[in-house]
């Protein structure tokens, strides 16, 4: 009896001592658990749905340093395929847009639109253009353009030298806004005589940029005098020249100009003979 209430007791103890084994395993567990700190959770990437791209629209380009932009204040402008009237006309600028001038043909301008179109425009419509300030786009009379930025000029006149009737021509090329290299021809025909000349002279313009101008000019030359072959004894001459020249342009009209001078030749027939010859001359020269 004693025995088998031993045996009892004993395993009762052993119960009682697993339970609290396992008891304490889990607090323990539970305590290392709670002092390892708990990692970030996984990202997970969700795919996007796809989508179209969006169209960005790039930036109007800034006119270059070489063109002019000016906006349409008629109802329209008129773009022709050629610097004229007899090209056709393929597009029309609407009210308020915008153009650009890229180049000049007489009075005929190639221009482009904002949307990249080009064709050539008269000046008669761009004279009611705005310019991006709003003013008036107001252009130069494109004969006076020509005649300021003229360097080679080609002309002849008709005169008197020392009252006998004299033809010449000239020739000149503008080394700056005042100063010329001038290249001159002449002939005269006398009663009794005649006689050759050329020099090269050294003209200044100080108001070259006026349509009504004055020059003065100097210059060195030769000079031969042919007498009549039915005078007896006579022999030709021939001597070095010496001009003073001064006269005026007027700019006439497109690219040609009045010309009327006053010359002083003085002709060294020897070194101790010398003679002055007066001549005034009056004539037209096309310049370009």
């Amino acid at each position: 009896m004693m025995a088998t209430f031993l045996r009892s007791g004993a395993v009762a103890l052993a119960v009682t001592v697993g339970l609290l084994g396992a008891t304490g395993a889990r607090a323990a567990d539970e305590v290392v658990a709670a002092s390892v700190p708990a990692s970030a959770p996984a990202q997970v990437q969700v795919p996007l749905p796809a989508s179209a791209p969006v169209a960005i629209p790039a930036p109007a380009p800034a006119p270059s340093p070489a063109t002019e932009r000016l906006q349409v204040s008629d109802p329209y402008i008129e773009l022709r395929t050629g610097p004229g009237r007899g090209f056709p006309v393929f597009f029309v600028v609407a009210r308020a847009e915008w153009i650009e001038i890229e180049l000049r043909h007489t009075d005929w301008f190639r221009v482009r639109t904002a949307g990249g179109k080009m064709g050539w425009v008269s000046r008669q419509q761009l004279e009611t253009t705005l310019t991006a300030s709003g003013a008036t786009k107001s252009f130069r009379d494109i004969l006076i353009d020509d005649y300021l930025s003229r360097r080679v000029q080609l002309g002849a006149a008709w005169g008197r030298f020392n009252a006998e009737p004299m033809l010449k021509i000239w020739t000149s090329y503008r080394m700056s806004e005042t100063l010329s290299l001038e290249g001159t021809v002449g002939q005269v025909q006398g009663k009794f005589a005649g006689a050759d000349f050329w020099h090269l002279s050294l003209l200044t313009e100080p108001w070259s940029d006026q349509r009504f101008s004055p020059f003065a000019s100097i210059g060195m030359g030769k000079y031969k005098y042919v007498p009549n072959a039915s005078l007896v004894g006579a022999t030709t001459t021939r001597s070095k020249l010496a001009n003073a020249t001064a006269g005026v342009n007027y700019h006439l009209s497109d690219r040609f100009l009045v010309r009327a001078d006053y010359s002083l030749h003085t002709v060294f027939f020897s070194d101790t003979h010398t003679n002055e010859f007066r001549a005034w001359t009056l004539g037209m020269a096309f310049f370009f």
